[in-house]
């Protein structure tokens, strides 16, 4: 019999709705476009060209602080590794001591065997590492003469100062070993920071290169005033001291220059200092490096003043203690100024707010406003010498 029943419409159903099969494809269209659209994010979602400045900033600082601390590490190892060097040396040259003590104890006991003075296995105790017993015997100790006495106080002596030697470079060897460590982790750190902040960069358009250029424009036009305005109130301190001093001088009748003056003793090594740095403008940033091809910003102002006869530490937050610290308005050419919370950037004061520093990866030795980063970040200023 054939069925009565109503066959059902095409389509499916929505909330109870019966949808016919065009609103049903309409409804799979948007869904998969929702879909699509959060599989691929649009343009909206992406940051912005301030933030990824922000963030390459900020990994910059990061890979700069690591490579502080991958120096920091570099000069612990390279020390620790001379001190280890030196204690095997000393080790090697106590053991030959050692072993000629035991050969000439050897000497005197086949001596005392010959002529009957000593027992047959006297000669096997004198050999043995540790004999001391044996010669705490008061029979046979009353046959040694002087001369033998003294080989066996020497013997025990060196053995003694060669055992602590040898247990000193083990634990100088086990310390090098952790700082090794340790500069791989900085090392590493540095790449990372600076890979990732390639990778930002590489991401960019040429419009947005375009524009975040003009931003770094704009900020060196911002820094560059404010270098401008400390030259003048510099220039204005000193004129007033100068009046002050010839006032002074004027009442008193005298014509000596006051104790306020520059030091000239400074002032000659801080011009070295400076012109060794200027040599140096338009050498690359590289992490690590001391030149004279390459440096890194503390490893600059060591060389810089080295040339001038001063030896200051390898890393900044070191020379940050290595002299004087004087106040911004009163910062003279050589000083070295440092900056951010962390004291992980320095440069060569040259005068008039400028100075010349190794900025960053990328980047070259250059002169540059004391303000390149924003007046915030200036943390000191230290006279080295």
């Amino acid at each position: 019999m054939a069925s009565h029943r109503k066959s059902r419409p095409s389509g499916t159903r929505v909330a109870g709705i019966r949808t016919p099969a065009l609103a049903t494809a309409a409804l799979t269209s948007v869904a998969l476009l929702s879909q699509t659209a959060q599989a691929n994010p649009s343009a909206d979602d992406r940051p912005s060209l301030e933030e990824v400045e922000k963030k390459v900033d900020d990994l910059y600082r990061q890979a700069e602080s690591a490579t502080e601390k991958y120096n920091a590490a570099k000069e612990k190892t390279t020390k620790q590794r001379k001190r280890v060097d030196t204690l095997l040396d000393d080790v090697a040259r106590r053991t030959q001591k050692l072993n000629d003590a035991r050969e000439e104890l050897g000497r005197n006991a086949a001596a005392q065997y010959r002529t009957g003075a000593a027992a047959p296995d006297t000669a096997t105790f004198l050999l043995a590492d540790t004999p001391q017993d044996y010669f705490d015997q008061s029979q046979l100790m009353n046959r040694m003469t002087g001369r033998q006495k003294q080989s066996v106080d020497e013997y025990f002596t060196e053995q003694s100062a060669t055992m602590k030697k040898r247990q000193e470079a083990t634990r100088s060897l086990e310390t090098l070993t952790e700082s090794q460590k340790d500069l791989r982790t900085a090392k590493s750190t540095v790449q990372k920071k600076l890979a990732d902040a390639r990778q930002l960069l590489s991401e960019l358009t040429a419009q947005e290169k375009a524009r975040l250029a003009a931003i770094e424009k704009r900020k060196q036009e911002e820094a560059a005033r404010k270098a401008e305005e400390l030259a003048r109130q510099q220039a204005e301190a000193e004129r007033e001291r100068e009046r002050e001093e010839a006032a002074q001088q004027q009442e008193q009748g005298q014509q000596e220059q006051g104790s306020t003056a520059p030091d000239g003793s400074y002032a000659t090594k801080a011009e070295k200092a400076l012109a060794f740095a200027r040599t140096q403008i338009g050498k690359p940033y590289v992490w690590g490096a001391t030149g004279p091809d390459s440096y890194d910003c503390s490893g600059l102002t060591q060389a810089a003043w080295k040339a001038a006869g001063v030896d200051i530490p390898r890393v900044t937050y070191d020379q940050v203690e290595a002299g004087t610290t004087v106040p911004l308005s009163s910062a003279q050419p050589g000083d070295l100024v440092f900056f951010y919370d962390d004291i992980t950037h320095v440069g060569l004061y040259i005068g008039n707010g400028m100075m010349i520093h190794a900025p960053k990866p990328g980047a070259y030795v250059r002169e540059e406003s004391i303000y390149y980063d924003g007046e915030s970040s200036i943390h000191s200023v230290v006279r080295p010498a």
